[in-house]
């Protein structure tokens, strides 16, 4: 796969989403954490890269907006690819880095996209604005996508009464999503000088390693 240069073979979902239109708008809150939060998400990142083997192996950044945590894992050595279904961010994220292969297409339909395998997946944000079925989707997708062994990171609200319009999800449809995987630990995502709504939804990164 030719690096550093955008991929078109899923454009839109046929339904607009919040997230399609808060994009259209020019109101995108969630790249506010990439860059506040940018610091304990790299202990994670660290963490993960501990126990990987060298050279690291193939990365997919799912709802990867502009393309900014894709970059990073680029930067950190990753073969990295990061895909999302709005064409306006995925230019967005190749004008800005071209160390990373950008996708337009949409993750519930990975299956699709002849995207090869990965050893790492990254989902912040992404999961938690689908419905049940897409839910399922993605996992699917995902699962169909892992080398075995391969891990993720999942960082999602929880289930609050808001969660038709800033998404959100439980701990029971992660594990649905991924019937395939463990879920190697849960832990409260780092919220500190972060206002609405990351600091009233109880944010959690999920990992979870498909099974070998």
């Amino acid at each position: 796969m030719q690096r550093g240069r955008p991929r078109t073979d899923g454009i839109e979902r046929e339904t607009m989403t919040n997230y399609a239109r808060m994009y259209r708008i020019g109101i995108t809150p969630w790249e506010h954490y990439a860059h506040r939060a940018g610091a304990s998400i790299a202990v994670l990142f660290d963490r993960e890269e501990a126990t990987s083997a060298r050279p690291l192996g193939r990365a997919l950044d799912l709802g990867c907006g502009r393309g900014h945590h894709t970059a990073e894992l680029a930067r950190r050595g990753w073969t990295a690819v990061g895909i999302d279904y709005i064409p306006k961010a995925i230019t967005a994220a190749q004008n800005r880095d071209v160390g990373a292969t950008y996708v337009v297409g949409d993750v519930t339909r990975l299956a699709s996209l002849d995207l090869g395998n990965f050893d790492f997946f990254l989902d912040i944000g992404c999961f938690q604005g689908l419905d049940s079925q897409e839910r399922l989707a993605e996992g699917r997708g995902a699962t169909a996508l892992a080398n075995p062994g391969a891990t993720m990171l999942l960082l999602a609200f929880g289930a609050t009464r808001l969660r038709s319009w800033i998404g959100g999800t439980s701990q029971a449809e992660v594990e649905d999503a991924f019937p395939d995987w463990d879920v190697s630990s849960i832990e409260s995502a780092d919220t500190r000088g972060l206002g609405w709504p990351m600091n009233k939804t109880s944010p959690k990164w999920y990992r979870l390693r498909r099974h070998g």
